[in-house]
């Protein structure tokens, strides 16, 4: 049963970067290491395939081994918070409470991916 939970939960995550891979203002990378991760629980298959994809595999590898993000993907995340932040100001008009709310979450995003190391060498799964 476990298992089955564990898969259908892989399942959404997987689809859900697939979704975020070609929407602009949408993660694609955290949803894959969550469905590495729940694939490694169910589906050891499916969490190689992860593993050794071609345009995803090398940074779920430095996520997986080193804790690592590219910088070229921290700028791209933190430029996407930045971005989703403004929009969300210019379409909602929201409170000050609020507004600070989500600023201070973005700004906490921000600095976690900001600060993690860059990969060191490219791990091969």
């Amino acid at each position: 049963m476990t298992r089955a939970l564990y898969f259908g939960l892989g399942c959404l995550m997987l689809a859900l970067g697939a979704i975020g891979a070609v929407l602009p203002l949408m993660p694609t990378t955290i949803f894959l290491i969550a469905a590495a991760w729940c694939f490694a629980r169910s589906s050891p298959r499916l969490e190689a395939w992860l593993f050794e994809h071609p345009r995803f595999g090398p940074s779920l590898r430095a996520w997986r081994d080193q804790r690592a993000i590219s910088r070229a993907s921290k700028l791209l995340a933190c430029t996407g918070m930045a971005l989703g932040f403004v929009i969300f100001w210019t379409t909602t008009s929201p409170g000050p409470l609020l507004a600070t709310v989500v600023a201070a979450s973005l700004v906490a995003c921000a600095t976690y991916v900001a600060t993690r190391a860059e990969p060191k060498a490219p791990t091969r799964g």
